[in-house]
């Protein structure tokens, strides 16, 4: 009888299909990847989403990320739902060890966070990129402050040897099996490493910014090279399930026309990329292996997959105690087990909704094993295409007129789909305020809801106009302390202050200066109640005390400079200071 194997989960920031030379990229260079792919099953039509969130709650959930309250990266609707059941409850209830090192961006708040979610250790950062509003300020690739099951702790190697080494340590703390999810924020930009990886592209002709892409990738290659020499110095490797993926088309790998189709570098002749709903938005690879499972010798898995059959799939090979879930993926032990007999026909689902209410009909793409219905309205007026994905892979030749029933059905499907999973799309995952397991609370610009959405510090030091409101769950009655800013407070920066360029890092891209705001008021709305106080030169935040009642609401704030309407503050702590 095999033991319980461990599990290491690897996913991969805005690396595409044709982002590795095993896909058949002719410039880049990932030999470990591809020792990897030789030796492993991979799944050959596996699908994510077209954006980062949506993939990671799919795949932490096994279900349709919408259906948890995830379809954006901004605006709060990155933020899953507190009801879901994570990949990491179902680990960790069953005995398993589990971790994260890397990128989360499904919510920065309690109950939010990798910790409240099922992982017992964490390391990651806020927000979905190094450099967001909620990432510790100035943070970069190679120096930065991360969280280790919250709380600050510094970190002065590049970022992926950071999340490789620390899931290491992680693995090697003692002999319980364990779930360890390596979640790279790279190669998402910005495109900050050392030369050493980049020069070999740059020395070619490609683009700097590709190359630096490049470059990233190479990095990676190399942690998954020292990553498999690690397990195999410590007996691992037999009955350890490794599994590889990306979480949405590549963002660099291939530049495309307004139709989508590649100009230059290289996408596996794929239509469109990140955030496009043709494949090379979603299409990506994923590697299994586990030796002492069988899942070895490069094995080709063709039929229709996507990240919903991740959890499913692990529930069963791992043996693990199933949780009373409804998941909207298949375990593929039968496609794992070359059982194709007992494989169902299906159709699955992918849409791109960076917005704060889903849109029915908006960018949408239904799939089965052979047909690709595609529904796009972001760069001309909405259509609807059909393709046969095994004679035309590349998506060039519509031919929706002459299969009507093909795309009846399909559309038919897509109907069921929507009604099933936007029953909850009026809800909102609201940030709770005095809770005791986080008091006081942070709310940045990044999860503010509204039309527009900012989420870069970038945006904070160029004074981005911008406003939206929080949901906000109040968990007590009592005395709260709002305290509002411009600038975070590890800076502790004047509210109308300039604050400096930051150049001459070196690999790292220059910061422009922070731009100073006249701001002569601030003013806070939490529902009906408003309050207004005036700003001083040289005040780094506005503190407002209000008493509240326990329940949901909305918090709104406004610097007011005269002009136009108001920013809000990009960061406010809000602190529960005396029970009611």
């Amino acid at each position: 009888m095999i033991e319980r194997p461990n599990v290491i989960l690897i996913l991969t920031d805005d690396q595409g299909y044709g982002d590795l030379s095993c896909t058949g990229n002719p410039v880049l260079q990932t030999p470990h990847l591809d020792q990897l792919y030789d030796q492993s099953v991979r799944l050959t039509d596996y699908h994510v989403d077209a954006m980062c969130s949506p993939t990671r709650a799919a795949l932490m959930t096994g279900r349709y990320a919408a259906r948890t309250g995830v379809w954006s990266t901004l605006r709060g609707r990155y933020i899953m739902r507190r009801d879901e059941i994570t990949i990491a409850d179902v680990f960790s209830d069953s005995g398993y060890r589990t971790g994260i090192f890397g990128k989360w961006h499904l919510g920065d708040n309690y109950p939010y966070r990798p910790f409240d979610r099922g992982f017992r250790e964490s390391l990651s950062f806020g927000g979905g990129v190094v450099g967001e509003i909620p990432d510790y300020w100035d943070n970069d690739n190679f120096t930065a402050t991360y969280l280790r099951n919250g709380t600050p702790e510094q970190h002065a190697r590049y970022c992926t040897d950071v999340w490789f080494n620390e899931a290491m340590q992680f693995m090697e703390a003692d002999e319980t099996p364990f779930f360890c999810y390596i979640s790279t924020n790279a190669p998402h930009g910005p495109f900050n490493v050392h030369e050493k990886y980049s020069a070999p592209y740059l020395q070619q002709g490609i683009p700097k910014q590709r190359a630096r892409f490049y470059g990233m990738i190479a990095n990676i290659d190399e942690n998954i090279g020292r990553l498999r020499q690690w397990l195999s110095d410590n007996d691992l490797t037999e009955n350890t399930i490794l599994i590889f993926m990306g979480d949405n088309g590549t963002s660099m790998g291939t530049g495309i026309t307004a139709d989508g189709y590649p100009t230059d570098g290289y996408n596996a002749g794929m239509r469109g990329k990140k955030t496009w709903v043709y494949d090379g938005g979603h299409r990506n690879a994923c590697f299994i292996h586990w030796p002492a499972g069988k899942l070895t010798g490069g094995r080709d898995i063709e039929p229709v997959t996507a990240h919903i059959d991740i959890l499913p799939t692990l529930i069963d090979l791992c043996e693990l105690n199933p949780p009373d879930v409804k998941f909207d993926g298949t375990s593929l032990t039968p496609l794992l087990n070359n059982a194709y007999s007992n494989w169902p026909e299906r159709t699955l689902f992918v849409h791109q909704q960076q917005i704060d209410h889903p849109k029915k009909h908006k960018d949408f793409a239904a799939m089965t094993d052979r047909w690709r219905l595609v529904h796009t309205g972001t760069w001309r007026a909405p259509q609807h295409e059909l393709f046969d994905h095994k004679r035309d892979p590349e998506q060039k030749r519509d031919i929706a007129e002459h299969h009507p029933d093909i795309v009846k059905t399909l559309c038919e499907d897509y109907e069921n789909w929507w009604t099933d999973i936007s029953q909850r799309f009026g809800e909102y995952s609201e940030i709770p305020i005095g809770s005791n397991r986080e008091n006081p609370t942070t709310l940045t610009a990044h999860s503010w809801h509204g039309k527009e959405g900012i989420y870069s510090q970038r945006h904070v030091r160029q004074k981005e106009r911008d406003n939206g409101y929080w949901a906000i769950d109040i968990e007590q009655d009592g005395e709260y302390e709002f305290e509002l800013r411009r600038w975070p407070v590890e800076i502790d920066t004047p509210i109308c202050a300039a604050l400096p360029g930051r150049t001459g890092v070196p690999y790292v891209d220059d910061l422009l200066p922070g731009e100073a705001l006249a701001i002569k008021t601030a003013k806070l709305q939490v529902g009906d109640i408003v309050q207004q106080k005036a700003v001083g030169e040289s005040d780094t935040c506005v503190v407002f005390h209000l008493s509240l009642k326990a329940g949901s609401t909305r918090v709104q704030t406004y610097f007011d400079d005269g002009i136009d309407a108001p920013p809000g503050a990009y960061y406010v702590y809000v602190k529960r200071i005396n029970p009611a």
